[in-house]
């Protein structure tokens, strides 16, 4: 057998060693190594202080390079490197460079060995992400489970026939104001068959497919089924499914169709995460909110976010100087850390370790449903296959490979689509959108984001209410919404209550901004079965009322003196009616 090309280095370099052994994973058995201090005697014809100098490649016709030459022909037997040699020898100019940069780093390898561990850490690996797609594909598979089965337990009362926004009247809306767009505008298999039935099976067929992808069976058309289950359910669920965590599930779901041990669909997915990221700091500048701009929203957020959880409240009694340091910390990690994303390893792993403090945090303090979890499970992608090992997880043998045609097709698409979204939202001042960017809307595979762009300052609630006579009244109890002043604020997530959700961006308008509430009053008064379902308390059990109406309250919490001597968690001050009472007389006679 042919001698094979030898390297030889310097043994007692730091980072000589740190690098050699990253070049030894990516080159494999086809070109040997040893140190200078080990077969250094055993080459005559090299001067002794060059090892010390620089690698030295000694070919198998005895040929001897040095500096980055060496390193480039060493470097041309790893897959992908091959034209690092090439340029080397055919570009003009490229060889003085490397060679010069060669030099400086050779002169300055103690400098050179501490900004390596900086930024790649003792050991640097060949980047694999067999392990962190496994990882993530559980996870996803996971918040598909969550959303899945948390809609089953509420689609019929939200869309079904019975419901809130029946279907079954806004698909024909759809299509007669449409014509034929209509299909692409609201993307639905839905259109076949819309019965209380079939979007029950739907659902409970969405949680049987995230099982199966979850035991990793079938993994890409289960990735296909669930994406387009669930976008059929979102064109469906109108007011109910359009949250930012519905459109983040949809774009993370397609974009994991196409894993297959591609580094480039590893990107996307951090480009994925950093506009989810960078966005939502954007946001809340570009709204020039001042209570953003001072540093004071995070005192508000605890108290007026949708659905607090019993932490908020504490969090909510701590000084102002704390809640400014947190304001000014979530800027911190919206804009600034996400720029880290795309840096080296230990830059990735720091970032990462951010934001899901970050997200750990918002989990604990208010009820976003999967939302943090499923950003969590995106920042899988900012670690690799070595540091995932840690874990125990499994490394899998037979990972599917995505076809190359694949990933350069949704790579472009994602890149065009994604820029022009982004030069619309940051730069242009056009109201049209771009024609590209309103072709693929309604298909939510790209996607802005931004959460909270203005804080809001005060909490409004409404409470329902039912009367047979018009003058008694009896609230209708929700299941996780602030009501009761005693009940303090409750975990839910990761389930959604979307009718308690939805309640809180109705107190934010009017009625008649909130098309869907007046249909809501209308099925109290009809006793749906479908929308009581949605609630936890109905005070009229044996027959609907007569009258139904809302009334609105300014709810805050109380603090630690009032809590202790009242035991109440909130206090409230009366705003006056939010919706008139009304009886299905009046809707029956309505124009």
């Amino acid at each position: 057998m042919a001698p094979k090309p030898l390297l030889i280095f310097d043994g007692r370099c730091g980072f000589c060693k740190i690098w050699i052994d990253y070049w030894r994973q990516l080159i494999g058995s086809q070109v040997d190594f040893a140190t200078s201090q080990e077969v250094g005697h055993q080459y005559p014809q090299i001067a002794p202080e060059k090892f010390s100098q620089s690698v030295q490649l000694v070919l198998a016709d005895g040929k001897v390079f040095e500096g980055a030459n060496a390193a480039f022909r060493a470097l041309a037997f790893a897959p992908g490197t091959s034209w690092l040699l090439w340029a080397y020898e055919h570009v003009p100019g490229f060889a003085a460079v490397a060679e010069a940069g060669y030099r400086l780093i050779a002169a300055h390898r103690s400098v050179f060995y501490q900004v390596t561990r900086f930024t790649f850490g003792r050991h640097v690996s060949v980047l694999q992400f067999a392990r962190t797609e496994w990882l993530f594909l559980r996870l996803l598979a996971s918040i598909y489970l969550i959303a899945f089965v948390s809609l089953a337990v509420q689609i019929r009362g939200l869309v079904g026939e019975r419901g809130i926004l029946p279907v079954g009247r806004f698909f024909p809306a759809a299509r007669q104001t449409f014509g034929a767009e209509a299909y692409w505008l609201v993307p639905s298999i839905f259109w076949l068959g819309h019965s209380d039935a079939v979007l029950l099976a739907a659902c409970l067929a969405g949680a049987a497919i995230s099982v199966l992808l979850m035991l990793g069976y079938l993994e890409r058309l289960a990735l296909v089924s669930l994406y387009v289950l669930y976008l059929s359910l979102c064109a469906a669920g109108q007011d109910f499914l359009s949250f930012q965590w519905d459109i983040l599930l949809l774009e993370a779901g397609f974009l994991a169709v196409f894993l297959g041990r591609s580094k480039i669909v590893v990107l996307l997915f951090r480009w994925l995460l950093f506009r989810l990221m960078f966005l939502s700091g954007v946001v809340k500048l570009a709204s020039h909110d001042p209570v953003w701009r001072s540093l004071s929203a995070i005192s508000f957020h605890y108290l007026t976010q949708p659905l607090p959880t019993p932490l908020a409240w504490y969090m909510y009694q701590l000084p102002f100087w704390f809640q400014r340091l947190s304001t000014a910390l979530v800027f911190f990690v919206e804009l600034a850390i996400p720029f880290l994303f795309f840096g080296p390893r230990m830059w990735r792993f720091f970032a990462g370790f951010c934001v899901l403090a970050l997200q750990l945090l918002i989990f604990a303090t208010g009820n976003y449903t999967f939302f943090n979890l499923l950003t969590m499970a995106l920042c899988a992608f900012l670690f690799d296959d070595a540091a995932l090992a840690r874990l125990r997880l499994p490394l899998p043998e037979r990972a599917a490979h995505i076809a190359p045609a694949a990933v350069v097709a949704v790579t472009s698409f994602v890149l065009l689509l994604s820029g022009l979204e982004l030069w619309e939202m940051l730069f242009s001042a056009s109201p049209e959108p771009n024609p590209v960017v309103r072709l693929a809307a309604p298909f939510d595979v790209v996607n802005t984001y931004g959460l909270f762009a203005v804080m809001t300052a005060t909490r409004l609630e409404i409470i329902v209410q039912g009367s047979n006579d018009g003058v008694n009244w009896l609230d209708y109890k929700f299941p996780f919404k602030p009501q009761d002043l005693r009940q303090a604020p409750r975990w839910v997530a990761p389930y959604q209550p979307r009718l308690d959700w939805q309640m809180w961006f109705a107190a934010l308008s009017n009625y008649q901004g909130t098309p869907w509430f007046a249909n809501f009053m209308v099925r109290l008064l009809q006793g749906s079965p479908e929308v009581l379902g949605l609630l936890a308390g109905n005070p009229f059990p044996s027959a609907p009322p007569k009258y139904v109406r809302a009334e609105a309250f300014d709810y805050s919490f109380t603090d630690l003196a009032m809590h202790r001597a009242t035991g109440n968690w909130w206090k409230r001050t009366p705003r006056g009616l939010y919706f008139p009472a009304i009886s299905l007389d009046d809707v029956r006679t309505a124009p």
